[in-house]
């Protein structure tokens, strides 16, 4: 007979993962994904090495994990500003203004999650999270072309480009920890003209 596993087992499992996880995104918070192992992971989350692994294979599944939640949770705020009413102009500035403001306020974070060298697995996270974005500008383009408030242009292109300015232009001071709003409204005032819409 196949052992099955209690519900009481099943939550203290369930628990355990959620502490690893827990104690591995706050470590790329505070050091970044370089400055993160799983015997920190582990200390963190108070449980021994060996119990990470028995969760997680290696280091790049767990970081992948972690990487797949925190970009979840910035893709859904862009998202929410995209989907408010307003302007095309209005709802990319907004949008584009909730990425960098959400970046600047966590800079290592947000370094790992935009630019920082991480394993393949993480890395693959961070493409699908890409589209996603990518997905998101690319819908706002499309609707104001078809509504006749921007130039004739290929949505896909347009929001690739947007996602990477917003990416190049952040990265430089979140590597260097240096959180200057004053980046925010020049990076929104570029993209808006770049796609064609009156501020």
């Amino acid at each position: 007979m196949a052992y099955r596993r209690t519900p009481a087992v099943q939550e203290r499992l369930d628990a355990t993962r959620a502490a690893i996880v827990a104690a591995a995104h706050a470590l790329v918070a505070e050091r970044g994904y370089a400055g993160c192992s799983v015997a920190l992971v582990a200390s963190g989350a108070g449980v021994a090495t060996g119990t990470v692994y028995r969760h997680f294979p290696d280091k790049g599944a767990l970081f992948a994990e972690v990487f797949r939640a925190a970009t979840q949770r910035e893709v859904d705020a862009v998202a929410a500003s995209a989907a408010k009413p307003g302007t095309v102009a209005a709802r990319i500035e907004v949008s584009v203004e909730t990425f960098a403001r959400r970046a600047l306020k966590a800079p290592r974070l947000a370094y790992a999650l935009i630019a920082e060298p991480v394993d393949p697995q993480v890395e693959a996270e961070r493409l699908t999270y890409r589209r996603a974005y990518r997905g998101i500008f690319a819908a706002l383009v499309a609707d104001a072309v078809a509504a006749g408030d921007l130039p004739a242009q290929d949505p896909e292109v347009s929001a690739a480009a947007v996602v990477g300015a917003m990416a190049e232009a952040l990265v430089v001071p979140l590597h260097a920890g240096v959180a200057s709003q004053r980046v925010v409204p020049e990076l929104t005032a570029f993209i808006t003209r770049s796609i064609g819409a009156t501020p």
